[in-house]
């Protein structure tokens, strides 16, 4: 014959019984996600394109400099000031917006030392800048000058030319973009795609500048030739990136 069981007993594993019943009937409801909680995406695409154009650079940028050297920074400064003046005076004669615009560059003083660490000399630069669509006005001017030489001569893309290009160079990004996606949708099986996020970057690619040789530089200077400039080509390259929802 089985012992009784006391009373404590089994109102404890009643007790118990019902704590594991509701534990039970709790969980499924703990694990429902919270309000407006949304899914990670699915089904997503990383891709890019581009757009080039190819274009004549049609800004030339001459930069024209000099140096001085003495012994007192006064004198280094005004001799510099004298010889940007010349400059510049030369320079307006045949300025004209957009086509020849003229501007001053660097301009900069330093101490030499010798060797006992005391200030031996003086020396300073200065730099008269050139640029415009004008090639043929802006060679002229510079080889007008009589107290800069040449220092350097770039070519590159002017803000009409380069905002004409980067539309074209755009459009073809884009397209070529869309017809990527609409590509790996079909070759993944779906209908199509949306587009989740975009990003358009642009850039040109051309020949780096130039520096000029001194003998160059000389005879400019001397026999107010023209200076013999020929402009390249640059690529303005746009790129599309990218993540599309394939549906």
């Amino acid at each position: 014959m089985r012992a009784p069981v006391p009373a404590s007993t089994g109102f404890a594993c009643r007790a118990a019984a019902l704590a594991c019943l509701l534990a039970l009937s709790a969980a499924p409801a703990a694990a429902q996600p919270p309000p407006g909680f949304l899914p990670p995406p699915q089904n997503l695409a990383q891709l890019s394109a581009q757009g080039a154009v190819e274009v004549p650079q049609d800004l030339l940028t001459v930069t024209l400099n000099t140096t001085r050297e003495g012994p007192d920074a006064g004198t280094v400064q005004n001799q510099l000031k004298l010889a940007l003046d010349a400059a510049l005076a030369e320079a307006k004669k045949l300025a004209q917006p957009g086509q020849l615009d003229v501007r001053t560059g660097g301009f900069s003083l330093y101490p030499r030392h010798g060797r006992d660490g005391k200030i031996s000399a003086w020396q300073g630069s200065a730099e008269l800048v050139l640029e415009g669509r004008d090639f043929a006005r802006i060679s002229a001017s510079a080889g007008r000058m009589q107290t800069l030489t040449i220092g350097q001569v770039a070519f590159g893309l002017s803000r009409e030319q380069r905002a004409k290009v980067e539309g074209e160079a755009q459009a073809m990004a884009i397209e070529r973009f869309r017809a990527k996606a609409a590509d790996i949708a079909k070759g993944f099986g779906f209908a199509g795609f949306t587009l989740r996020e975009v990003s358009v970057q642009a850039n040109d690619q051309g020949p780096v500048p130039r520096p000029r040789m001194m003998a160059l530089e000389a005879r400019a200077a001397a026999s107010d030739a023209p200076l013999p400039v020929e402009a390249g080509r640059s690529t303005v390259i746009v790129t599309v990136s990218g993540t599309v929802q394939l549906k």
